[in-house]
């Protein structure tokens, strides 16, 4: 995880235990660190589930300082973010789909119906590490399900595909508080519309299975929405809502999301393959989709179940 340039900060700390438990070993590591004399209160921040979190303002430190305080906050299997003080709650979320805001990865559990999901999961996990040209990855995945039967789609999103815990709270959240809410994934539109419909956001965007009516072609339409047409959503979505870059929080876990967490105003890697936990603002690793909003200074109280 990447630190941003600080003058007011904000650290927010999200965990699987109880805010008191938080609170003391997030007041212990700045202990540690010769921090605790100048500090001001901790604010906590409430439960939901079973994660729980607190935030505690930060004057500027260098950033030798800085590392080592997420590092150790970090190792407690802890997720932190340091962000700046201003224009915390987004006012655009965007977000990828497979393995973000569902549990899995679309194309490979609709390979399992037609037996190919070991072949066809090795290779999305080489393009999700960046190991593989994302574009080419894609066509050569579908082409292996030529001929499968359309109604493999349904069944495959009714048995395998399910929201992350948090993914519809975070959506109706921020939808409740003004912000644009768009899905956009490598994946493809059966999943995204169905996706969004059950998660809440206003908008989706993915790329488009050819069929013959009956079957599968093994095609792709064009053009393939991969890492910078994720970035041109964000720009396109931002602008019509007259918003600049920094007002929008983006999520993703795999290569093709690097390029909209990165020039997000909050950027989060969720669960994230290492190219993109390097570089994000912030990563989720050992709670759940609560936290994004946690990170932007939600409390508990305002989150919007359902």
């Amino acid at each position: 995880m990447i630190e941003k340039a600080v003058n007011s900060m904000i650290l927010v700390v999200a965990a699987n235990a109880p805010e008191d438990n938080i609170a003391s070993r997030l007041g212990m590591i700045l202990g540690d660190l010769g921090l605790t004399q100048t500090l001001p209160p901790m604010t906590r921040l409430g439960q939901i589930g079973d994660v729980s979190a607190v935030e505690i303002a930060l004057a500027p430190m260098d950033a030798d300082f800085q590392r080592a305080a997420l590092s150790a906050l970090e190792e407690e299997e802890m997720d932190v973010a340091l962000v700046p003080a201003g224009n915390r709650r987004k006012r655009l979320l965007i977000s990828d789909m497979d393995s973000t805001i569902i549990g899995q990865e679309c194309l490979d559990e609709l390979a399992d119906f037609a037996g190919l999901k070991a072949e066809v999961s090795a290779i999305t996990e080489r393009a999700m590490r960046g190991e593989l040209d994302f574009e080419g990855a894609l066509t050569t995945r579908v082409a292996m399900l030529k001929g499968l039967d359309l109604k493999a789609l349904q069944d495959a999103f009714d048995a395998r595909i399910s929201l992350n815990t948090g993914a519809k709270t975070l959506v109706e959240t921020m939808k409740a508080q003004g912000a644009m809410t768009v899905l956009v994934s490598g994946g493809f539109t059966f999943f995204t519309g169905r996706v969004a419909d059950e998660a809440g956001f206003a908008a989706h965007r993915g790329n488009t299975l050819i069929d013959d009516g009956a079957a599968l072609t093994g095609e792709v339409g064009m053009p393939i929405l991969g890492r910078e047409a994720k970035l041109s959503a964000l720009d396109e979505f931002s602008a019509d809502a007259g918003l600049s870059r920094a007002d929008s929080i983006a999520l993703g876990d795999g290569a093709n999301d690097l390029a909209m967490i990165q020039a997000a105003g909050l950027g989060i890697a969720y669960r994230a393959k290492p190219i993109v936990a390097a570089e994000a603002h912030a990563a989720i690793n050992h709670t759940d989709l609560h936290t994004a909003l946690f990170f932007q200074g939600y409390h508990a109280d305002e989150f919007v179940t359902g």
